[in-house]
């Protein structure tokens, strides 16, 4: 089973899909993870992403491609079922991801798009930071440390914040996925692909719907 999760930076699909991952045992191929990764490994693909992440535009399509097309090949353990999260961004990527499937006699069972608020957005991911020391993530307005200034899970007195949370860029990577990204949508429902969950529900109830469309697909 290939499924992949749709919708804006912030909506949560990154924790969706390690409930995925966790719950049905498919494996999260996270374009933005291993994107960063290989802006921290100081990569020559790394480089090239570094700026245009920063200033948050996409990737070029080429790069995204390769990417996930390697892991498509060489990840452990894809041949039992695959999440896509934050790939494909644009109506090219999702074509070039029709032919890599083809190629390796793979087809895509859905896309869960998770509708969300932009206003509530830019509240979410502009508030983040995590421990320095250990990554435990917080929030300005919903997840303080219980001690000002004190890491819960390790008592680190170091935060940091990602350069691309701040208010200013995630408006920008925004207007972005409504110009690149949002074309999917009919895209993919043309194709009879695409589902629908409220991402503005509590993470439990938004697991319980995506459950939902598993079910629906034969998956349980």
């Amino acid at each position: 089973m290939i499924i992949i999760l749709l919708g804006p930076p912030g909506a949560g699909k990154g924790t969706q899909a390690e409930n995925l991952q966790r719950n049905h045992g498919l494996v999260n191929l996270s374009t933005g993870d291993m994107l960063r990764a290989a802006v921290a490994s100081g990569s020559e693909i790394g480089r090239k992403a570094k700026a245009v992440m920063e200033r948050g535009d996409l990737v070029p399509d080429e790069v995204a491609v390769a990417i996930v097309a390697e892991r498509l090949a060489a990840g452990p353990g894809t041949a039992k079922g695959l999440i896509l999260d934050g790939f494909p961004r644009t109506v090219g990527q999702a074509e070039a991801l029709d032919r890599v499937l083809a190629e390796k006699h793979r087809k895509l069972d859905a896309v869960i798009e998770m509708q969300v608020v932009d206003e509530a957005l830019v509240a979410r991911i502009s508030g983040r930071f995590s421990c320095a020391k250990c990554g435990a993530a917080y929030h300005d307005t919903f997840n303080r440390p219980k001690v000002e200034g004190k890491c819960d899970v390790c008592g680190g007195g170091e935060f940091t914040r990602r350069a691309d949370d701040s208010a200013e860029t995630v408006k920008a990577r925004l207007t972005v996925y409504h110009r690149e990204t949002a074309p999917l949508l009919p895209y993919y429902r043309a194709r009879g692909l695409l589902r629908t969950v409220d991402g503005m529900a509590e993470i439990g109830q938004v697991a319980k719907e995506i459950d939902a469309v598993l079910a629906s697909l034969g998956r349980s």
